[in-house]
């Protein structure tokens, strides 16, 4: 569960179409001017040729700016939009007793706009750090406690209420005639809605499960996550939701008991059937693995890639950092940057240290990252992380030991 900002319509989803074709008789006016960024923008789209420019010409780019192949599919995209607003203005969720299940709160207050009326739970133990076993709920739930509570500097009574309202829940589904899950394609996301269709299938409850999720959006030129979609757009996924039928729990559960194996093989044969039930999980799964230390280097992706960042654009902030590793670095986005200020701590607090971090009397975002001359051996295969790291770490089910360890760390092929 990953949120940005929503500037525009090819961030947040919602497109006006009365705007986009004031937009297009626009470009063609100032096309027809002569303007050069208007011929510029058409000659993208539009080969050169002697026919005049017509209006149809100038709808055509508009669409594919906005992500579409074409007019006539940007329209009807949009008449979608307003028939599913309409739609759940009228009904919505209110035919059944409904729960809406989702690994954080963002959307919460988005349902509500759109006009959504059933229960809301957030479920949001971040299962992609931190040690995950597969433990009875009350223990599993302990244990995450004790971990979130030393990550994220809170009271191990404070954490465990908070994990508390969201684990106990799951045992008082009777109440309700649907429980509609909301997820993304990210590890994040798809860890969580692992263990949740495990639970179901474990105990299921007598109410209709229904699943929405989504790894794209129209017109959305780059999709984090379901946090960052206008109201109407979730009008428009609710009318996509699908039943959650007996293949997909049972593929919750071979991924929850492959997470929380302590070695990767189990985790690496389920990602190789393609996890056809749901073919997104088996991907951030294999994101999930790619956590696991490289042999060259010691490191896990999010390292290397915050690395990375900072050999190609630093010196430069914490927050900054977290900007281009989720909008240009990271192949599929799943940290919160609380997450990734937690991650990078033993790569600045390492006796030697592949970050240097500087400005420490300001707030973490806007505290300095520097590479260091290990981290630049580090990045080039000439030194390795683990041989230097202070600190274990756990990916999923596998602990990744420090110096000191009694037994070799599990690793991950070269990439």
């Amino acid at each position: 569960m990953t949120t940005l900002p929503r500037p525009d319509a090819t961030s947040h989803g919602r497109f006006n179409l009365e705007q986009q074709r004031k937009r297009a008789k626009e470009l063609l006016k100032a096309a027809r001017a002569d303007d050069p960024d208007a011929l510029a923008r058409l000659l993208r789209h539009i080969p050169p040729r002697e026919t005049p420019l017509r209006l149809a010409d100038a709808q055509f780019v508009i669409a594919r700016e906005c992500g579409f192949p074409s007019w006539p599919r940007l329209k009807a995209h949009i008449e979608s939009l307003d028939a599913s607003r309409r739609l759940v203005s009228g009904r919505g969720d209110r035919d059944m007793t409904t729960l809406h299940i989702r690994c954080g709160s963002d959307i919460e207050h988005t349902l509500r706009t759109a006009g959504f009326q059933g229960d809301f739970l957030e479920f949001s133990d971040p299962f992609c750090i931190g040690p995950v076993q597969n433990l009875p709920p009350a223990e599993l739930m302990r244990t995450r406690a004790h971990f979130l509570a030393s990550a994220f500097d809170m009271t191990e009574r404070d954490s465990l209420a908070r994990l508390r309202k969201s684990y106990e829940a799951l045992n008082d589904l009777e109440q309700y005639e649907r429980v509609v899950l909301w997820f993304e394609h990210d590890s994040y996301d798809q860890l969580i809605l692992a263990y949740l269709l495990h639970r179901l299938h474990t105990n299921l409850p007598k109410a209709k499960i229904e699943l929405v999720v989504v790894e794209a959006i129209p017109g959305v030129e780059r999709f984090i996550g379901i946090g960052q979609l206008a109201p109407d757009l979730l009008a428009w996924l609710w009318r996509q939701r699908r039943p959650v039928e007996t293949s997909l729990l049972e593929l919750g559960t071979q991924a929850w008991l492959a997470l929380t194996a302590d070695r990767p093989e189990p985790l690496q044969a389920l990602i190789a059937t393609g996890t056809p039930a749901l073919p997104m999980m088996g991907r951030a799964l294999s994101r999930h693995l790619q956590e696991l230390p490289a042999p060259d280097t010691g490191l896990g992706l999010s390292e290397k890639l915050t690395l990375e960042i900072v050999r190609d654009h630093g010196p430069l902030t914490v927050g900054k950092t977290f900007s281009y590793l989720m909008r240009e670095y990271e192949p599929l986005p799943y940290l919160g940057d609380l997450m990734f200020w937690w991650q990078i701590q033993p790569l600045v607090t390492a006796p030697q240290a592949v970050l240097a971090i500087s400005d420490i009397h300001r707030e973490w975002p806007h505290r300095r990252l520097a590479l260091t001359d290990l981290g630049r051996a580090i990045l080039e295969g000439s030194r390795n992380w683990l041989e230097h790291a202070s600190s274990e770490r756990w990916v999923g089910g596998v602990r990744v030991l420090a110096p000191g360890r009694t037994s070799r760390p599990a690793t991950i092929g070269r990439r």
